[in-house]
């Protein structure tokens, strides 16, 4: 038997608590494998948020262990796990954060910033990314021009130019109208059919029912997980 491929995100037994006794996560264990297309779900001050940003780097963790394409997070310093970031991750984000005076393809290039690439290059390669979340036709437009749905696969392109092993998605269609939202989720169904490992962070269960995978979050614990069910039949 083929062994599985082993998790390009994993958390083992991870707290994280802030001052004041607050524990936003306990004892939670979780591994995203290459490929998949994952909802993490829970109601407002769950813990999904936290589990979001230490699997994004951008926290870490007061206990346990979070690893990332194999390389304890523990073990990187700042200047690592920015270079992390920058090279294997790509966010998404319920505000779509696009700067209002560049062009979708410039706001889009601005993700390849730090990476050492002519200004061409960037561009290219931002067009390229627009013309896969379906935006050729709006490379010049400012976001002002651009309705919500789009500005948001704006937004996911600017996560997709580096290529990213991983796209962390939170609340994607949270600021949006229902249709729009709708036409998001299809573009993440098409990108993790491409071969992106995708994981969303929702409130809405509807929502979650629409992905691969459902792991449900509720007072900083893991409560659910849909892959485990399916294993255990």
């Amino acid at each position: 038997m083929t062994e599985p491929p082993p998790p390009v995100i994993e958390l083992d037994r991870v707290t994280k608590s802030y001052p004041g006794g607050v524990r936003a996560l306990h004892d939670a264990s979780l591994r995203i494998r290459p490929d998949e297309l994952t909802a993490i779900v829970g109601p407002s001050g769950s813990g999904k948020s936290t589990m979001l940003q230490l699997m994004g780097t951008l926290d870490r963790p007061t206990g346990g262990t979070v690893r990332i394409l194999g390389h304890d997070v523990a073990d990187l310093d700042d200047g690592q796990l920015s270079a992390v970031r920058a090279n294997w991750i790509g966010f998404v984000f319920q505000q779509f954060y696009l700067t209002a005076h560049l062009t979708a393809v410039q706001n889009v290039a601005n993700g390849l910033f730090y990476h050492g690439i002519a200004r061409r290059i960037r561009l290219r390669r931002a067009a390229a990314a627009l013309e896969r979340v379906g935006l050729g036709h709006r490379l010049d437009h400012r976001p002002q021009e651009l309705s919500g749905g789009e500005r948001q696969r704006v937004a996911i392109a600017r996560a997709l130019v580096a290529r990213p092993a991983i796209v962390l998605a939170d609340e994607p269609t949270g600021a949006l109208d229902s249709r729009s939202g709708e036409t998001i989720i299809e573009l993440l169904h098409e990108l993790h059919g491409e071969g992106t490992t995708i994981t969303v962070i929702t409130h809405d269960n509807g929502i979650a029912r629409a992905f691969d995978r459902q792991v449900e979050i509720l007072d900083g614990e893991i409560r659910s997980d849909s892959s485990a069910m399916m294993g255990a039949r």
